[in-house]
């Protein structure tokens, strides 16, 4: 997820001063037209479209693997809190030996 954030912001620091300088070259009423395309087009959607696929690829992990059962695991950030690594579903950052289930969720 921090990568999706990294990116939105590198876009957004070089659009930004772009469409700026675009005020004084067209005007108001197209400008704000340009900007809004722009700033869809450049920053949001890339970041959707990013989004999308990190979810898809994190899917099988968070479903498939025996970390995804375990306490240590973090399913927000798909990280192995007690190891900070990121396991993969050929990838397991204790090989299943520092696993323990999670609690059971109260009602």
């Amino acid at each position: 997820m921090g990568e999706v954030v990294f990116w939105t912001m590198v876009r957004i620091v070089v659009l930004l001063p772009l469409i700026w300088v675009l005020k004084s070259y067209v005007g108001y009423e197209l400008w704000w037209t340009i900007s809004l395309f722009s700033i869809y087009g450049t920053i949001v959607h890339p970041a959707i479209i990013h989004y999308n696929r990190i979810d898809e690829k994190n899917k099988e992990v968070i479903e498939d693997t025996i970390c995804s059962a375990c306490e240590h695991f973090d399913e927000s950030a798909v990280i192995c809190l007690k190891h900070d690594e990121h396991p993969t579903k050929e990838y397991i950052p204790c090989d299943g030996n520092d696993w323990s289930p999670k609690a059971p969720q109260r009602k």
